[in-house]
């Protein structure tokens, strides 16, 4: 016969109860333990990283410019404008062509000034014929006034002879004084008549300078115009001035076209004489300065050279620089050619410096990717940067010397401060 025992049911019932509640603590210690648990660090394959080391040195900063083109000097330019209002009536050379100074470009026609020319031509002779008329009565009258001046000097040196020898008789009581005194009142007024024509004679000659003067004065004013057609007609033969290679003009000229004074019919430009010009950004430029040193590259070798001029303009967020090669052209550089460039800003002695990373500004506090020493991980961390070149930026704080930081984009590992590199 069994015999109920309900003390043993409430024993089990309570190790029951006591088990449920030991294993619920237990799952939820384990559920706060797992949520405390940082995420498992993500995996990046290391070949597709930019890592590169912390140095101690020397650092050049530099800004590049990354379009830059070959184009003319401003010294190396010859534009040709049209002296007179002319018609074009014959192209001998296009766009392109390698000339040298002589070489007729093209033909213009100006009947006008063929009728100036002829009448500049006469109006010189006709003055030239004047001037030596002029000169004939001149020097016809001043002769007639020298002769009238000879006379009276003649006269004069008699009378004077005259009143002396009178004089002599006076004293000696051979005349009376009433003779002596006409001929000493004759030769004085000889005298006076002989001064009169000397001052008479110098004036004439001067006036004679005046007049022969202003003729000549002709003259010129009409040798003077005469050049000026001959070198209007002359340039109705376009000549290029100088060797180089003729350059197409915004409004290309064409045979029966009619052009005014002043008008560009024509452009050579002297090969070799080339400068860069580089685009910079604005940012960037403003840190530049003229006499910087500069290398320039062809994709065909390196030319050093030297800033000359930054343009005031900005267009497009860019700068133009100018940049003047110091050394000679590699085969290939001609007038267009798209080169690179670089310009050397300063040189800064014994600082940390890393590669420049692909996101971040110079004078700032980057978040990079610091490699253990074993390249297994990669941990984040705060570094502050100064100033920058072209591939590297200067450390100021959060690095030394020997660390290894990736420099690649890693903006997709913004929520992990932890990564592992395989």
């Amino acid at each position: 016969m069994d015999i109920a025992r309900p003390d043993l049911k409430k024993q089990k019932r309570r190790r029951l109860y006591i088990w449920a509640g030991i294993g619920v603590v237990v799952l939820t210690v384990a559920v706060v333990l797992v949520s405390r648990l940082k995420p498992a660090a993500p995996t990046v394959d290391a070949s597709t990283v930019w890592p590169d080391t912390v140095k101690r040195g020397d650092m050049i900063r530099q800004v590049r410019g990354s379009t830059g083109t070959l184009v003319p000097r401003e010294d190396s330019i010859e534009l040709i404008p049209a002296l007179t209002d002319a018609t074009v009536v014959r192209i001998r050379v296009l766009p392109g062509t390698i000339v040298k100074a002589d070489t007729v470009l093209m033909d213009l026609a100006a009947p006008e000034v063929e009728q100036k020319l002829l009448d500049a031509k006469l109006a010189v002779k006709a003055a030239e014929a004047d001037n030596r008329s002029l000169q004939a009565t001149l020097q016809s009258t001043l002769m007639d006034k020298k002769i009238a001046a000879a006379q009276v000097n003649t006269e004069n040196t008699q009378d004077q002879l005259q009143a002396k020898t009178d004089e002599q008789l006076y004293k000696l009581g051979v005349i009376a004084g009433i003779a002596y005194d006409k001929s000493k009142g004759t030769a004085d007024q000889l005298a006076a008549q002989h001064k009169l024509s000397l001052e008479q004679l110098e004036l004439n000659e001067k006036n004679i300078e005046v007049q022969l003067a202003s003729s000549q004065a002709k003259i010129e004013q009409a040798r003077a115009l005469l050049a000026l057609y001959e070198k209007q007609s002359a340039a109705l033969e376009v000549r290029a001035g100088i060797a180089g290679e003729v350059d197409p003009l915004p409004v290309p000229m064409q045979v029966g076209t009619h052009v005014t004074a002043g008008t560009s019919l024509a452009e050579v430009v002297q090969l070799g004489k080339l400068k860069a010009a580089l685009q910079i950004a604005e940012t960037q430029a403003r840190d530049i300065s003229i006499g910087l040193p500069a290398s320039i590259d062809t994709h065909n070798g390196v030319v050093e050279g030297h800033v000359t001029r930054i343009d005031p303009a900005v267009l497009n967020g860019t700068r133009t620089v100018d940049v003047q090669l110091d050394g000679p052209l590699p085969a290939g550089a001609v007038k267009g050619l798209s080169v690179d460039g670089s310009i050397d800003l300063e040189h800064l002695h014994d600082v940390l410096y890393v590669g420049r990373p692909a996101l971040g500004n110079e004078n700032s506090t980057l978040s990079l990717f610091k490699e253990s020493p074993d390249h297994k991980t990669a941990e984040r961390v705060q570094v502050k940067v100064g100033k920058s070149s072209v591939n590297s930026i200067q450390v100021l704080e959060g690095l030394k010397e020997g660390d290894t930081v990736i420099l690649s984009d890693m903006s997709r590992y913004d929520n992990v401060d932890r990564i592992r590199l395989e």
